[in-house]
């Protein structure tokens, strides 16, 4: 059946002049007219937010903040992450001469305790089988002087390192930098000799200090003049490790290197792979020198 046309209602196309107001998703109880820009919700003034274009409910803002990319260092870390893993390691050195001081009975001789005789790097030992010194001989030190001069120097520049690497690969840099310190005193020391301390390691952070700033076109100014002086303390004071020093420092410049210039595309395995790579050179490096002192 056809009906005849006539007038069109005055509400048609719309929502007729009767029916129900719109109501807030959010509060059911509150009558609203207002909606938001982005999913066209209605919401009260109370759950919108104002956006760059129009006002969008506080669930689409939380979406936005959930999905939004956040921006990565030069190694691919987040900024602004607060670091953890540099107190951490400064903890454990401390508790570890705390313990030598309370097993030697002695605050200036903790080089008596036991744990000095277990852990400390000797490329003799390390022959025979001790692997663990490699890392271990790192976490102890020769007095307060040592411990305190090593601690703020961890302090200062591994904040800003772990910030600009991020927890993770900050964590790698310091193991592997340690790692190459004791390699090279390992290759370039006798057997007997007994090597201690987290200068390696704090070395190999210097040297990634500068190439960080080399890669961010930063002048090296005053960090340059660090180095160089702790290099020329290194070569002047007896009874340094300079094996331990220039293993450290090289060591934590390649390893940083490959961090900071790895392709963004492929950042992660790229940087994965070289860290390891470095880590098993300096292994092999090891294991030659022992089949070389053991023949």
């Amino acid at each position: 059946m056809s009906h005849p046309a006539g007038p069109t209602p005055p509400w048609s196309g719309g929502p007729r002049p009767d029916a129900a107001p719109a109501v807030c998703v959010r509060h059911p109880e509150r009558a609203t007219g207002l909606t938001c820009s982005r999913c066209g919700r209605p919401a009260c003034p109370d759950c919108l937010r104002e956006a760059s274009v129009g006002h969008q409910c506080v669930d689409c803002v939380a979406e936005g903040r959930r999905t939004a990319r956040r921006g990565v260092t030069i190694a691919g870390a987040r900024p602004g992450e607060r670091p953890v893993v540099t107190p951490v390691l400064i903890a454990l050195n401390v508790a570890v001469f705390a313990w030598t001081v309370v097993t030697s009975g002695s605050l200036s001789r903790n080089a008596l305790s036991p744990l000095f005789a277990e852990w400390a790097l000797v490329p003799g030992a390390v022959a025979d089988g001790e692997w663990w010194r490699l890392i271990t001989g790192g976490f102890l030190h020769f007095g307060p002087i040592h411990l305190l001069f090593n601690m703020w120097a961890l302090w200062v520049i591994g904040r800003d390192v772990e910030r600009a690497l991020g927890r993770g690969r900050f964590l790698a840099l310091y193991l592997v930098s340690l790692l190459g310190a004791s390699t090279a005193v390992m290759l370039l020391t006798t057997p007997g000799a007994n090597v201690a301390g987290a200068s390696g390691a704090v070395f190999g952070l210097m040297g990634a200090l500068a190439v960080l700033l080399r890669r961010l076109r930063v002048p090296l100014g005053q960090v340059g003049g660090v180095i160089a002086v702790n290099l020329a303390i290194t070569f002047l004071l007896p009874g340094i490790s300079v094996a331990g020093h220039l293993g450290g420092l090289v060591t934590g410049a390649a390893v940083t290197a490959a961090l900071v210039y790895a392709p963004a595309e492929r950042r992660v395995p790229v940087q994965v792979g070289a860290v390891a790579g470095i880590a098993i050179v300096l292994l092999v490096a090891v294991v030659l020198r022992m089949s070389s002192m053991s023949g």
